[in-house]
């Protein structure tokens, strides 16, 4: 059965060029032109992928993105006709996965989409042939094969990327991680200057772990340098 795929884009032109590209490479795509339409496909039936226009008719993308991490942890790529660095930090906060501004490369996008499926995968189907792999650390614990995470035996709703920040942190725990070489080791892609979306998922990750701003428990930020779990 072919991956299911969903454009949610109220310019019927681009909607129909991405799924072009994407049913090209073997994915079922689905499109809709406003978020109460996405949101109605969605319960009947939950997408692989996400792809989220910004300027939508009936409420932000920005907006359904938030309402769609309520519940769902698949992977969301914005699509968005700004470049502000504030409209990617506020995406990515709230919790997508990658975002590609306007006019895009549809081949780069497919790229894109394939890179999130991968990692998705991986991070639902774990290393069960593995032996188990888990960090304890002062109440704080981690889980590669089951990719759980418990914090003082409450469960965290991480979603791959999120997981993979911090067990990459956990795992090199003692030492400072720099934002080039977390994005590139998580990511798996070259690291940009001003590329604000290490701290974007890392401010999200402390609100999750509900950890105070000034004083983190676990993530702690050594500025002009990286993050550091101790």
């Amino acid at each position: 059965m072919a991956v299911k795929i969903l454009v949610v884009d109220d310019e019927p032109e681009i909607a129909q060029l991405v799924a072009l590209y994407l049913q090209n490479d073997g994915f079922s795509v689905q499109t809709a032109a406003t978020a109460g339409e996405a949101l109605a496909l969605i319960e009947q039936e939950e997408p692989a992928l996400a792809l989220l226009d910004v300027m939508l008719p009936d409420m932000s993308g920005f907006e359904l993105c938030r309402k769609l991490r309520e519940k769902y942890l698949f992977p969301v790529i914005m699509l968005t006709a700004r470049v502000e660095d504030a409209d990617k930090i506020t995406g990515l906060t709230l919790g997508a996965d990658d975002y590609v501004t306007k006019p895009f490369n549809p081949l780069e996008l497919a790229a894109r989409v394939k890179t999130q499926l991968r990692r998705y995968t991986r991070y639902n189907t774990g290393a069960a042939a593995e032996p188990s792999r888990e960090i304890d650390l002062r109440g704080l614990r981690i889980n590669r094969d089951s990719h759980r995470c418990l914090l003082f035996e409450r469960e965290l709703s991480l979603t791959p990327l999120e997981f993979e920040i911090l067990w990459y942190l956990c795992e090199q725990r003692g030492r400072v991680v720099s934002s080039e070489e977390l994005f590139e080791k998580v990511w798996g892609e070259k690291y940009l200057d001003s590329n604000n979306t290490v701290m974007s998922h890392i401010a999200r990750l402390r609100e999750k772990m509900g950890e105070p701003a000034r004083k983190p428990r676990f993530i702690r930020t050594v500025w002009g340098v990286g993050y550091t779990v101790e």
